[in-house]
């Protein structure tokens, strides 16, 4: 699959407007029961959760590597309890992470670069700032969304209700599918192609 689909990774800072759109098609049919795509959300932050948040805390490979896979069962777990918020999905997982860490830290014996108390400072201080990040993000997100209903008047009108009914209504993917008289397998295909050219049509705006 090219880096422009589901897998592709987070692009580096705030994620853009595409990817979360992206992203929240794949959080709502992995709500609905879809472990594929629940799979596709998790490969898209593995690297990023490896990389920045279980080998440096934990100090080693296998260490690193095992607690991700735990991280995976975990997410799955407990996705059910996850909420979308603007800023995807990526500071929730960071929160398991964090905990496998944490859990694996207390288990082993072994010299670490963090100790467990360390680390709980550190979600401790998580937690605080994406309350406040949440709080500050509301504007920006109601700007975000009136640029994207702006930029929805320009693409094809089948892939603007797609988006609409998705995305901005939240609605189930049944119904969306439903509402534009396609199986569901069909919406998934009109809602990727439509992201495309939202995508395509935001890039041409200036910045």
């Amino acid at each position: 699959m090219s880096a422009d689909g589901p897998n592709r990774p987070q692009p580096s800072g705030f994620p853009d407007s595409a990817f979360l759109a992206e992203e929240q098609a794949l959080c709502e049919r992995a709500r609905e029961g879809d472990r594929v795509a629940l799979g596709q959300v998790l490969r898209r932050h593995g690297p990023r959760l490896y990389r920045s948040v279980l080998l440096p805390r934990l100090g080693s490979v296998a260490a690193a590597e095992d607690a991700l896979g735990v991280t995976y069962l975990k997410a799955v777990e407990r996705f059910e309890q996850f909420r979308w918020q603007a800023v995807g999905i990526y500071p929730w997982l960071r929160v398991v992470a964090l905990n496998v860490a944490i859990d694996h830290l207390r288990r082993s014996k072994r010299e670490a670069f963090f100790q467990p108390e360390d680390l709980e400072r550190e979600l401790d201080g998580t937690v605080a700032l994406e309350r406040t990040a949440s709080e500050s993000e509301a504007a920006d997100l109601a700007l975000a969304r009136q640029r994207v209903l702006e930029v929805l008047g320009r693409i094809h009108p089948r892939y603007a209700q797609a988006l609409t009914l998705r995305i901005l209504e939240e609605r189930p993917r049944d119904a969306c599918a439903a509402a534009l008289n396609v199986s569901p397998a069909t919406f998934d295909v009109v809602l990727h192609r439509a992201v495309a050219a939202l995508k395509k049509e935001l890039a041409r705006e200036p910045s």
